[in-house]
């Protein structure tokens, strides 16, 4: 039986972004990632919208923040080298009506604490940069941009071929087994040795830390984001990218307006719970995670504090008047009749037994074994960044 100096479970972008940075610093180590779908980032990487953001919205020296920061600069001069395509496009965060122009203020002080190139504007500028949208002030983000993370997967994966790393698909992890010396990890009729483990399961990444036996005391919780897409005669009313003011009280950023790479314009995401971790159908239902989804502690404390707001994106998801509406505060010409569904996608998010949603990027970590327990948005924009980080957890470990 081969054995591995580090195995990555997951070949997502946090997943392939750690095995970069580890085949780079360590190019003697044997490195395997394996991954479960028959290709890589086949589920958060790949739904995701292509932003690069820029870290505006993340609390001052928090990982979050840090790594959205440092790794949005890797992730440029990355796409540079290889030359993939993406495009520093900026952005408008909007106040559309005046409770929110004190939350706008304070967005922006966080912006300037994080170091990020932004300016307040009037209504005026706003025309400038967005003419189709509506808004008392605005905060213009200029360094945002949109880039394609499924190609930016494929390039890392080429990357570790070309120093002879391995990349294993279809093969789905089913038992580890940590001791003194080794990590034992399982995939069907498949056993693979490891000196390290680290795990970017994203949407399973407690289910796998359970798997070594040990409990990451957080539980994934899945939230569908669902997506329309402008039509293309109508796709000029969205020259970039416009978002509201998010609530600081619920932990996503409301329905926005996104230009993608490809050139099309979409709108979303609403946050509904899904009824499975892979729950991309409205009516995807899968019994047993759904169970062990309400049958956590945390789960009923976290749906008593947010059941209002979980009500105003459910009434969307089956709303396409409501969700129009929600979108006619940012662009008022926008019509039902010019909106089209599109892919949805579901974001993995750690709340714990307090029923509290995880803010910050999270780790769970043994001897042997590094958990990558809570990662969602901006971790593809911070991929590299967090691959980084868990190198260096690592780095503790080889002396």
């Amino acid at each position: 039986m081969k054995r591995y100096d580090v195995i990555i479970i997951g070949a997502g972008i946090v997943g392939l972004a750690t095995a970069y940075h580890l085949s780079r610093a360590y190019p003697k180590k044997t490195l395997l990632v394996m991954e479960k779908e028959a290709g890589v980032g086949k589920h958060q990487t790949g739904h995701n919208s292509g932003v690069i953001h820029s870290g505006i919205y993340y609390k001052p020296g928090s990982l979050k923040a840090l790594n959205c920061r440092e790794g949005k600069k890797s992730l440029e001069e990355f796409c540079e080298k290889f030359g993939i395509r993406f495009k520093r496009c900026g952005k408008v965060i909007v106040a559309t009506e005046a409770a929110e122009l004190e939350r706008l203020q304070n967005l922006w002080e966080r912006g300037q604490a994080n170091g990020v190139d932004c300016e307040i504007i009037g209504p005026e500028k706003l025309r400038e940069i967005e003419p189709h949208c509506a808004g008392l002030k605005a905060i213009h983000v200029r360094e945002t941009g949109i880039v394609d993370y499924r190609k930016v997967c494929e390039q890392l994966v080429e990357c570790l071929k070309d120093q002879g790393q391995e990349v294993i698909t279809n093969a789905p992890v089913t038992g580890i087994q940590e001791n003194a010396a080794w990590v034992s990890v399982k995939s069907q009729a498949r056993e693979f040795n490891s000196r390290y483990v680290v795990n970017c399961g994203g949407l399973y990444s407690d289910q796998v830390a359970r798997l070594s036996g040990r409990d990451p005391q957080v539980c994934i919780v899945p939230f569908r984001g669902e997506y329309y897409e402008v039509k293309p005669e109508k796709a000029p009313l969205c020259r970039n990218l416009i978002y509201p003011v998010p609530d600081p009280g619920f932990p996503f950023l409301g329905v926005h307006f996104t230009r993608m790479v490809s050139g099309q314009v979409e709108c979303g995401p609403n946050a509904v719970l899904a009824f499975a971790r892979e729950g991309y159908r409205k009516y995807h239902l899968d019994a047993g995670e759904f169970v062990r989804t309400l049958a956590y502690p945390g789960f009923l404390r976290m749906a008593f504090k947010y059941w209002a707001m979980g009500l105003g994106e459910l009434w969307r998801s089956f709303s396409k008047a409501a969700f129009t509406k929600a979108l006619q505060r940012l662009i008022p010409e926008l019509r039902s009749a010019d909106i089209t569904p599109a892919p949805a996608g579901v974001r993995a998010q750690a709340i714990n037994r307090d029923g509290q949603l995880l803010d910050d990027f999270a780790f769970f970590e043994t001897a042997r074994i590094v958990n990558v327990i809570n990662a969602p948005s901006p971790a593809a924009t911070a991929s590299l960044s967090i691959g980084k980080m868990v190198v260096e957890k690592l780095a503790k470990r080889f002396y």
